[in-house]
């Protein structure tokens, strides 16, 4: 499986950014998709997960009411809306797939199986 997300750029604050995760041979439909981050000097931290199912998702709760993570008709991609971009939501953001996941998990990355490319995300203040 191969992921590649792409979509980031620079934003100022209050802007939006919609990244896209394609994922290789219909991944994005069997497996688990989740998106990390990690910002300058900060560890990698979960900000959003989808069940392959689409019936349960997950978020930070740094994120939550601002970010969005769905699949639409486009076979093999994920989205991650964002929205009210914050400066400290500047980090390198990476999609990641797995499976088998139950809610409880499906912030951890050793849930997580196959990871992608980043791309970089900069919110100017």
């Amino acid at each position: 499986v191969q992921l590649q997300a792409s979509g980031g750029g620079l934003v100022q604050a209050g802007g939006s950014l919609r990244l896209s995760c394609v994922a290789s041979g219909g991944a994005s439909r069997r497996y688990d998709m989740g998106w990390f981050r990690q910002g300058p000097g900060k560890e990698r931290e979960f900000v959003a997960a989808r069940k392959q199912s689409g019936a349960s998702t997950a978020y930070a709760e740094s994120v939550k009411g601002r970010f969005t993570i769905f699949r639409d008709n486009a076979p093999n991609t994920v989205y991650l809306q964002m929205n009210s971009l914050k400066p400290e939501d500047t980090a390198v953001y990476v999609c990641a797939a797995g499976s088998g996941m139950i809610l409880s998990t499906m912030g951890s990355p050793d849930a997580y199986t196959y990871w992608g490319q980043g791309t970089q995300v900069t919110v100017s203040s």
